[in-house]
């Protein structure tokens, strides 16, 4: 993961390895089951400022077709599939 830290400078500061860990366990609780690819923190006088980009999660398509959610077709029989190659599409 990249971590960065400015100041409103735009120097860099150095933070402790717990306050990094405060930072870093603050965007985990509020993306759970992501990973965090980056994570910049801003601090400005009382305030600071957290940028960060997460992993994104690979996910299937669903789609209906003849009325039935599918992700793909490897798994229909002929019928099926011939169902799906007869049907007429709505435009």
């Amino acid at each position: 993961m990249d971590f960065h830290c400015w100041n409103e400078e735009g120097c860099t500061v150095e933070l402790d390895e717990r306050e990094k860990q405060a930072y870093i366990d603050y965007v985990q609780k509020k993306n759970p089951g992501q990973q965090i690819k980056s994570l910049v923190v801003k601090l400005d006088g009382d305030y600071v400022d957290l940028k960060y980009e997460v992993v994104p999660i690979p996910f299937k398509r669903i789609r209906r077709i003849t009325g039935y959610l599918v992700g793909d077709t490897t798994t229909w029989n002929d019928a099926k599939l011939d169902e799906l190659k007869d049907r007429v599409k709505h435009e």
